[in-house]
């Protein structure tokens, strides 16, 4: 059957769009919280970067209206296969918006933060498991090439690429992006049901870059006195040591980031000595970390517009015996002790003693870890020990 016929039977072509549409009765519901993160920032908090602004109450497709998001995903496409962050795949745009993304194709603003990238990677080919659309797996795979090629020779991922400077060039575990990324080349590399349409020159590609990736992760962990501890949120591409990037964001270990991790590590099959012995380490560091007697409210203050966003609300941390366990998002190196900074990249160690903007602008505390200590951790446990057993 040649691509013409292809064409006329599954659906079209937009030249101008790139979009390849199907009927919607033909795909089932795709989780869209992994754009959850872009989505906030797009709708929520303001940028003066943007090149289309959310509209008030902007409408919004159903997460039963794939093909519409679909069209979303290829429209946002930019040239170098990549896409540009913080913008709403699900937003159902005015034709001046649309036409706005159109003529911005040719940036080179493409970045990995907020679990951008890989995200729409992994939609189109669930996508393409239901209906085999040349134009959407022409769009994905143009998306896979571009997470091969961002990746440095010594398997960690930049924040941004091309072109990564500054703290952008670093390793970076935060905001989902290399863990995000072999999350999705390892699905790729083992043949998960929405990833066995890919041809196999690009699995072997995608499990290539995952050994190169954990080999990465290994020697980023942080060491104190001899014994293995968590990650950073980002390590430099070169030595791998702990690196600081926004002002607010100090050189420190992360449980966040360090659950993220670890949960990707588990995943791997045959997992050797080392491998292990790194998971068990920040498994021990998460637990002696947590902390307890303390809960963390957002109550209701004085109305305020900073830069980036307005709040009526404020963040503190209040004494309650009978809060359960929580973890805070940076920890001192070498000392455990919760760390915070503000704009001005001053260490504090007390949340009250941070500008509200960050206080509130920032998740400063979390439950990251729990599921991870209370479960996942004791089942791969117990996986091990079994297949030793065999």
């Amino acid at each position: 059957m040649n691509l013409l016929l292809i064409f006329v039977v599954l659906g079209f072509i937009d030249t101008d769009t790139q979009k390849f549409q199907v009927s919607p009765g033909n795909l089932t519901v795709i989780d869209t919280k992994p754009f959850g993160s872009c989505i906030q920032h797009w709708r929520k908090l303001r940028s003066p970067d943007r090149f289309i602004i959310a509209q008030p109450n902007q409408p919004s497709y159903d997460p039963t209206q794939v093909n519409g998001i679909i069209e979303n995903i290829l429209l946002f496409q930019r040239n170098n296969g990549g896409w540009p962050k913080d913008y709403d795949m699900t937003a159902i745009l005015t034709e001046d918006q649309r036409q706005q993304v159109i003529a911005t194709r040719h940036k080179q603003d493409t970045s990995f933060d907020n679990g951008n990238i890989h995200s729409q990677v992994e939609y189109l080919a669930k996508a393409i498991s239901q209906v085999p659309a040349s134009g959407w797996k022409l769009a994905c795979e143009r998306g896979f090439d571009f997470m091969l090629q961002a990746q440095y020779e010594n398997g960690g991922f930049p924040q941004r690429f091309p072109d990564p400077s500054g703290y952008a060039s670093h390793i970076t575990f935060n905001d989902g992006v290399t863990i995000g990324v072999l999350n999705v080349l390892h699905n790729a590399a083992i043949g998960a049901p929405h990833f066995e349409w890919l041809d196999f020159a690009r699995r072997s590609k995608a499990k290539q870059a995952v050994n190169k990736g954990i080999r990465c992760i290994l020697k980023c962990q942080v060491r104190v006195d001899g014994e293995l501890t968590g990650w950073c949120q980002q390590h430099d591409e070169v030595t791998y040591e702990p690196r600081p990037a926004r002002t607010f964001e100090l050189a420190s270990l992360c449980p966040q980031d360090t659950t993220e991790i670890v949960n990707f590590l588990m995943r791997q099959a045959a997992p050797n000595e080392e491998l292990i012995v790194a998971v068990d380490s920040a498994v021990t560091w998460l637990r002696t970390v947590q902390i307890s007697g303390f809960r963390v409210e957002r109550v209701t203050a004085t109305q305020a517009s900073f830069p980036g966003y307005d709040t009526d609300k404020d963040v503190i941390v209040v004494a309650d015996l009978d809060a359960k366990p929580l973890w805070a998002r940076h920890y001192e190196i070498g000392t455990n002790r919760p760390i915070f900074a503000g704009r001005d990249a001053v260490k504090r160690y007390a949340l009250a003693e941070i500008e509200r903007e960050r206080r509130v602008g920032t998740a400063w505390y979390g439950y990251w870890p729990q599921k991870l200590i209370d479960q996942d951790h004791h089942k791969w446990r117990n996986g091990l020990s079994s297949n030793e057993d065999q």
